[in-house]
């Protein structure tokens, strides 16, 4: 079963099959793929989103601040606290809650601070394509 934290925000352009996703209380301008292939929803009012990425490396860090990288286009690195670990997959919460799945080739995940578990600091680096559908 996927984890599904959903984030509160705003689509606030839609390219094609790319939405701008702006997370509440953010300045991020997140460019997302649209899940569905296409999106009819509002503009420019709160939402809930599911914000879905695979990682390809993931480290356990021992500190540092919560965010997202790049703050305006395609997302490429969270870094963010475990809200929920689940077989093969973590939910982020770094400005927007994401539900990441993890890599499963071996020495791609790097645990020199300790287990993935609730709490504990997580940096991924992502693979392209990073993900937005509207929570149900």
């Amino acid at each position: 079963m996927l984890l599904a934290h959903v984030t509160q925000g705003k689509v606030i352009a839609v390219n094609g099959s790319t939405v701008v996703f702006k997370p509440a209380n953010s300045t991020y301008e997140l460019h997302l793929t649209i899940a569905s292939g296409s999106y009819n929803g509002p503009m420019n009012e709160p939402v809930h989103a599911i914000l879905r990425a695979t990682a390809r490396k993931v480290y356990t860090v021992p500190s540092g601040g919560l965010f997202v990288t790049p703050i305006i286009g395609p997302t490429r690195i969270l870094q963010g606290r475990v809200r929920e670990a689940e077989a093969g997959q973590i939910a982020l919460q770094c400005t927007a809650n994401f539900n990441v799945t993890l890599p499963t080739i071996p020495g791609s995940v790097e645990l020199a601070r300790g287990p993935i578990q609730d709490g504990a600091l997580v940096n991924a680096v992502l693979l392209p394509g990073a993900t937005f559908e509207l929570a149900a």
